[in-house]
């Protein structure tokens, strides 16, 4: 599964392009954003993205991670990002928006994609997220999908230089679609 795009009714899904740097570059460098991510360095540069364009199309080649840029479709606007990411035999779904995109349930559409596109076309039993304790909104819209609470811990956060408490969340293939979004 090279390539495939996925859209909503606002939202198209595709694999990151290296000409998204200059849209993805000052979004997820907003420390508002990167601090709310596990892996993302603050400041984030050019050669952080440029990394992880290169990484995401060997891992997209060998199954192991399926990472998409977020693209509004009216305008064509890059909004973010969003991925699968096999850890220990399970995926793990993670998405980001930039700042001015927050409040307006382009994170809940697009992660409601990626959920449907994990269980029925990577035929996933279960998928794993998880949210620091300080970002309560990303709570939410994992909530919404069906996600339950599995446990807290602290995580490391890259961009804030340290461990954060964290709750690791769980969503099994026979409850999505089961909880009003």
């Amino acid at each position: 599964m090279s390539c495939c795009i996925l859209e909503t009714g606002r939202l198209i899904l595709r694999p990151p392009e290296l000409s998204d740097l200059p849209n993805m570059v000052p979004l997820v460098g907003d420390f508002e954003v990167s601090k709310n991510l596990g892996r993302v360095a603050h400041p984030y540069t050019e050669a952080h993205a440029r990394e992880f364009y290169a990484r995401a199309q060997t891992q997209r080649a060998s199954g192991t991670d399926f990472n998409f840029a977020i693209q509004r479709k009216d305008d064509s606007a890059y909004l973010g990002g969003c991925g699968l990411h096999l850890k220990e035999g399970v995926f793990e779904l993670g998405y980001w928006l930039g700042k001015s995109h927050w409040g307006m349930g382009y994170a809940t559409e697009a992660a409601k994609k990626l959920a449907g596109f994990a269980f029925h076309d990577l035929k996933a039993t279960r998928l794993l997220a998880a949210w620091f304790h300080d970002n309560p909104a990303s709570g939410r819209v994992l909530a919404k999908l069906g996600f339950e609470h599995q446990g807290s811990e602290p995580r490391d956060c890259l961009a804030r230089g340290h461990q954060v408490y964290c709750h690791a969340v769980v969503l099994h293939r026979e409850k999505f679609g089961r909880v009003a979004a």
